[in-house]
């Protein structure tokens, strides 16, 4: 039985509640470990000291340091090697959050083997490169590092997960009609645009559609699904049977989700949902329902692609490349526009019901387009719709083409185009100037809304392969600003 002193058992180095609560659980875990405690001080420093730390995944290292100070561990085992995990009160070593960037982080520091909870083994295995141990409890690691027991190496294919992305249960074959919504959301899933439905009249299809975005994104690579998994696993939410996400995520939180939630937040700062949404959808609907401050502070993130959360302690930031979709209203009755039924709404209430929608967020979606309601004969046409996969190869040959024309710049999409970019990629002839120059005068657009009009027409070209922005690609562009239009 090997004896480990702990008269008095100290954390210095700005630890939070769960670290300084650590030296219980891990005192008890090495007694119940079967070594016994006897008396001296031990003093554990995690440094360096200015930084705060935070979590329960310091539990084994810390439980690791102890044992090697008692000098009854193999010192030439402990080389190139990281713990990570919380350890309950018999010893058992339990799943922590964020193993994946930290097992990332440990690969870039030259560690080679690093032992993990089990149930975080299949996650952490996904970095090549890093010998990954699944540890069931604190007397395994022991025994592995005297070199008594072995501890299973864990190993995965990527290329099986991968082989599982394009297997989506919803396909827009089975969405009747709405063919100018569909146009609209492969012009969006081309170019990574935002895009609005506005539903005139209380229809069935918007969210339907909206769910189907995913099947018709381009594929995700090995580094975006990389990047989204780490944010899946810094929140807590990846599973067991999901260590790898290979499919663009999809995200709708309900109207009444708070400001910290949406963008992040909390006293130990979590991704919210539109970092949850990068790389993939963030579908709003009703998006007057929401909380006006919510949404307002959306407007920088959309901008930026990253969110920073900043707090007494420390400052986050959080990537959220997203492609925001989101559904509406024209007004509380949902008749306002509608050529079937009388909207009963005062010009008042339409007003402040669309002044839910500050302008600034409205010209950050590229796209807006009304949903019309559905004709019985086309929901009984028994005539073959184009399938998911049928788009999504229109938008994969768009998506190359922008891939080529930015190779040599830090973006992948024309949403992503800056105001100087905009200028040298979507140049236009004199007839098409005059029809954008005439919609300008006509609907009062913002410079913001003008350059959003230029992106899209840049993309409805890439569709039709097509070198520069033509009369009929500025028009249909024009067509997709409904609000300025018409509301």
């Amino acid at each position: 039985m090997f004896l480990v002193a702990c008269h008095g058992f100290e954390i210095v180095g700005l630890p939070d509640t769960s670290i300084r609560e650590a030296k219980e659980r891990v005192k008890t875990a090495i007694k119940n470990s079967g070594y016994e405690l006897q008396s001296r001080k031990i003093v554990v420093n995690l440094a360096p000291a200015d930084t705060r730390k935070e979590g329960s995944f310091f539990d084994l290292p810390i439980a690791i340091g102890v044992l090697n100070c008692t000098e009854y561990l193999e010192k030439e085992q402990l080389k190139n090697i990281a713990f990570i995990g919380e350890l309950s009160l018999d010893g058992k070593i339990n799943k922590v959050d964020g193993v994946l960037p930290m097992c990332i982080e440990a690969k870039k520091l030259g560690i080679e083997t690093i032992v993990v909870p089990k149930e975080n083994a299949k996650e952490a295995c996904v970095v090549e490169g890093i010998e990954v141990l699944g540890a069931e409890s604190l007397n395994q690691v022991v025994n592995y590092l005297n070199s008594k027991v072995t501890i299973p190496t864990y190993k995965t294919d990527i290329k099986s997960l991968f082989s599982k992305q394009n297997k989506y249960s919803l396909n827009f074959s089975e969405v009747k009609g709405q063919e100018n919504i569909k146009r609209a959301l492969e012009i969006a899933a081309s170019g990574g645009h935002n895009c609005l439905l506005i539903r005139v009249a209380p229809v069935l299809g918007k969210t339907m559609m909206a769910r189907r975005i995913p099947s018709i994104l381009p594929d995700l690579s090995f580094e975006e699904a990389l990047e989204t998994t780490k944010i899946h696993s810094i929140a807590g939410i990846l599973t067991k049977q999901t260590p790898l996400i290979t499919v663009r995520p999809f995200r709708a939180p309900h109207h009444t989700v708070s400001p910290s939630s949406l963008v992040g937040g909390g006293r130990i700062p979590k991704p919210g949902e539109i970092s949850l949404a990068h790389n993939g959808v963030l579908f709003l609907d009703e998006l007057p329902e929401f909380n006006k401050s919510t949404l307002e502070v959306m407007r920088a993130p959309i901008e930026d692609g990253i969110v920073n959360i900043s707090r007494v302690n420390a400052s986050l930031t959080y990537p959220c490349n997203f492609m925001l979709v989101a559904s509406m209203n024209p007004c509380p009755c949902g008749f306002y526009g509608s050529p079937d039924k009388e909207c009963k709404c005062s010009p008042q209430s339409i007003q402040k019901y669309m002044g839910r929608i500050s302008g600034p967020l409205l010209d950050r979606i590229d796209i807006q387009v009304e949903v019309t309601p559905v004709k019985y004969e086309k929901l009984q046409n028994s005539n073959k719709t184009e399938t998911s996969e049928q788009i999504k190869e229109r938008v994969n040959k768009a998506r190359q083409i922008q891939l080529e024309r930015y190779k040599d710049l830090d973006i992948y999409s024309n949403s992503q185009l800056t105001p100087k970019l905009i200028e040298k990629y979507c140049k236009l002839d004199s007839k098409s100037k005059k029809i954008l120059q005439k919609a300008f005068e006509k609907l009062g657009l913002s410079a913001r809304a003008h350059g959003r009009i230029l992106k899209v027409a840049r993309t409805i070209a890439d569709l039709e392969e097509k070198e520069n922005i033509e009369l009929t690609h500025i028009s249909e562009a024009i067509q997709y600003r409904n609000l300025d239009k018409k509301y």
